[in-house]
């Protein structure tokens, strides 16, 4: 599918940014940097606008989450923004019983561990999410409006990108198998064991639902797509290529075809893919088989360095990461040492988006995030 010509890829607003063309595996005038889950952990102006309303309602309230998604970027001159969302809202949307409990996560109505109680939840058609994603497609449409009429700090045209974000299949499934969020996600590496034909049905139900939801955020605006997988990092490289593997390519195939047209620098017409970004935390062991899924970038944590992760991932692909966010509240001199460091290995691959090793600490100074902003762009360039 050709996104239409209004898209902000397709417009030229985004296409030649510094996030796509480092995604591409292209260098521009400087680094590009953004963090993850940057708002909620951070920010005054979040927590105060957050009051007395649940992390869920604000999800699919559209103009709190786009307010929320544009907060970070107004205060720290990031080069991208991230849809305000979370995992489970696909799942909310179509009728699962599920709410996020402020200090723990994702608590669900039941659990789904059992063969009874996944055919019970794979009989909700995950189409039925494409009609329900209306709060979606607005959020992310107010969003991009925005965005379209604001440069970018430091450019002159263009608009900042907006990123997509869906969890990965195999997240969303240790918290339907464990009917919460566990340490060790053993009922999910049970049940993959245990009951290989359910455990299959689970994975591909959540794999369509949730690339749909990450489809629904290209086709309304955003730049690029991230599949974020925060527990992949407790399987080992087998059972992730034989059981998580192929569901997670799955989703990634409801944004591959997705593509837009543009013109090279001699003006000659090309159609190019949506960039996608596959992240996971403590997958240092599953890089290369993160990258096979059909990934054009991929996330590394604070725990394997970019040059590590280069060899890993291969000569090909961008990454993107990886300062551990310890060092947010360290001296400004070792801060700034760890940054460059990070910078001087990211060169290690074609192309390097600057980001955290995992999510901003709540407790982080938001003026830290800015600085760490000035000087990637500084030294970055």
């Amino acid at each position: 599918m050709i996104l239409p010509p209004q898209h902000p890829l397709s417009a030229g607003l985004t296409s030649d940014s510094r996030l796509v063309r480092a995604y591409r595996g292209q260098r521009s005038d400087t680094t590009p940097v953004w963090f993850m889950r940057q708002a909620g952990r951070s920010l005054p102006e979040y927590r105060e606008l957050r009051v007395g309303t649940r992390m869920l309602d604000a999800c699919l309230d559209p103009a709190l989450a786009a307010e929320i998604t544009l907060q970070p970027i107004r205060r720290h001159g990031v080069d991208a923004g991230i849809f305000f969302s979370d995992i489970v809202v696909p799942l909310k949307l179509v009728g699962v019983d599920v709410e996020i409990e402020p200090g723990r996560g994702p608590v669900f109505g039941r659990a789904y561990g059992d063969a009874a109680a996944i055919a019970e939840l794979t009989a909700i058609d995950p189409a039925a999410l494409d009609e329900a994603s209306a709060p979606i497609t607005e959020a992310v449409q107010r969003t991009i409006a925005e965005l379209n009429t604001t440069a970018p700090a430091g450019r002159s045209e263009g608009a900042t990108p907006l990123i997509g974000f869906a969890g990965a299949p195999f997240t969303l499934a240790a918290y339907l198998a464990e009917g919460g969020p566990s340490k060790d996600h053993l009922a999910a590496r049970t049940l993959m064991h245990a009951d290989p034909g359910a455990w299959s049905a689970l994975m591909d139900w959540t794999a369509e639902l949730t690339g749909r939801f990450l489809r629904t955020q290209v086709v309304a605006g955003t730049s690029a797509a991230q599949l974020f997988d925060s527990w992949a990092g407790g399987l080992s490289l087998a059972d992730y290529e034989r059981h998580v593997a192929p569901a997670s390519a799955k989703a990634l195939a409801f944004v591959h075809d997705l593509s837009y047209e543009t013109t090279d620098a001699s003006g000659e017409a090309l159609t190019r893919s949506v960039p996608v970004v596959h992240f996971g935390v403590g997958t240092g062991e599953l890089l290369g088989a993160m990258r096979n899924v059909g990934a054009d970038a991929v996330g590394v944590d604070y725990r394997v360095p970019l040059d590590v992760a280069a060899e890993r991932v291969g000569p090909e692909v961008a990454l993107q990461g990886n300062l551990d966010p310890a060092l947010l509240a360290a001296p400004a001199d070792v801060l700034d040492d760890a940054v460059r460091d990070v910078l001087r290995r990211g060169r290690s691959a074609p192309g390097h988006v600057f980001n955290l090793g995992h999510g901003v600490p709540p407790s982080t100074d938001p003026d830290a995030l800015t600085r760490v902003v000035e000087l990637v762009h500084e030294a970055g360039a």
